[in-house]
């Protein structure tokens, strides 16, 4: 199972190489106020694919803190049930 794995990292790396080597030339991007930054395509690429992540990461940081929080009190509520529940009578 490892070699396949493996095997599917390297062919997605060398995928993501070809296309990095094929898109070199550079592009500018516009933005407001005649400001413009030139760079090749792939880096641009790559930022805004880095980017869109980090927003979605962000994005679900708030859910994630949520349930954290809700799964620490259904915890608390289980020690405290648990500890009023009397023990089985003796046979």
């Amino acid at each position: 199972m490892r070699i396949v794995t493996w095997t599917i990292r390297i062919v997605v790396f060398l995928l993501l190489a070809a296309f990095a080597a094929k898109n070199v030339e550079p592009v500018s991007l516009r933005f407001y106020f005649d400001l413009a930054l030139t760079a090749p395509l792939i880096v641009i690429l790559l930022g805004f694919f880095a980017g869109g992540a980090l927003f979605g990461v962000l994005a679900l940081v708030g859910t994630l803190l949520r349930q954290r929080r809700e799964i620490s009190a259904l915890k608390r509520q289980g020690s405290e049930a648990q500890a009023t529940v009397p023990p089985p009578p003796p046979f």
